[in-house]
């Protein structure tokens, strides 16, 4: 009975241990060189442009964007998918904030508003309803669409601010409902802002293996909302970069005081706006017709 038990035991430890293991390593060569591009993509008219100077003959299936606020008519939240034969994956995408209204007004309901979240604990009502309408408007049928005609492929999920949120929100829902298994799926995110509470931090810790949050040096947004306030909380893994993002290291804790919660007071909104030195905002803007470099 006793060497029943301890063997139930122990094989709870080890399937607990190996679901948090990477099948993915980090690579700061494909954020900075590749994914990066995707991010900053989904904040143009024409995403091609600037994912072109990340992939080589990628195909973007489509754009969806929709209204993600009943508040504001003119508050979209948008995403596309795409493939890359070239990388073996196919690549999901979603836009951050774009401008100081939709900062406000997903600011007030991340805070006021909570929904459950599918794989458990609960999430911003704001995030989870945009997700939804971006899925349910097209991007499932897309993602349904590339997936059976390249089941082997890795699937990339990746976004910046506001997308970044949106992109944790999809990895959760794609593996959680067997869309695609947690060792073939990457998530990169961009300065992502805390996306539900510790329930969902942890659960997600267990179901997504290869998660990691780029933050950058002084970036306030990972910092909103505040840690603990409304119960929220960061999954893994944090690589957080330095000023010049020439260095960076990776935090296993959800909320260690190690990276970026080391300057919690020290905070540079130019961060958030410039990763791997990169004018987010202006590049995606331009469509990537414009090189600015900060």
């Amino acid at each position: 009975m006793f060497d029943l038990l301890y063997f139930l035991v122990f094989s709870v430890i080890f399937i607990q241990i190996s679901s948090t293991q990477k099948s993915i390593p980090y690579s700061d060569q494909l954020a900075r060189q590749k994914l990066i591009y995707a991010a900053i993509a989904s904040y143009g008219t024409v995403p091609d442009y600037c994912m072109n100077l990340g992939f080589n003959n990628s195909k973007i299936r489509r754009q969806i964007t929709v209204p993600c606020d009943t508040v504001d008519p003119n508050d979209t939240c948008s995403g596309f998918t795409a493939v890359s034969d070239e990388e073996s994956a196919i690549l999901v995408v979603f836009r951050g904030t774009t401008s100081d209204e939709q900062l406000a007004i997903e600011g007030i309901e991340t805070v006021e508003k909570q929904m459950p979240w599918i794989s458990g604990g609960v999430v911003s009502e704001y995030f989870g309803d945009a997700f939804y309408k971006i899925w349910n408007s097209g991007m499932k049928d897309d993602f349904n669409y590339l997936i059976s005609k390249h089941p082997n492929y890795q699937v990339w999920v990746t976004g910046h601010s506001l997308g970044g949120a949106l992109a944790s929100l999809a990895s959760s829902y794609l593996v959680f409902n067997h869309l695609t298994p947690s060792e073939n799926l990457l998530l990169v995110t961009f300065g992502q802002p805390r996306t539900g509470n510790l329930t969902y931090a942890q659960n997600f810790d267990l179901l997504i293996e290869n998660s990691y949050r780029i933050t950058h040096s002084h970036d306030p947004v990972p910092h909103l909302p505040g840690k603990g306030h409304h119960g929220y909380w960061h999954h893994k893994s944090e690589v957080y970069y330095n000023e010049k993002m020439t260095g960076w290291e990776i935090c296993e804790e959800d909320e260690g005081q190690k990276c970026s919660n080391a300057n919690a007071v020290d905070l540079d909104f130019q961060d958030h706006l410039h990763y791997f030195n990169l004018d987010i905002l202006t590049l995606g803007y331009s469509n990537c017709q414009n090189s600015t470099i900060s």
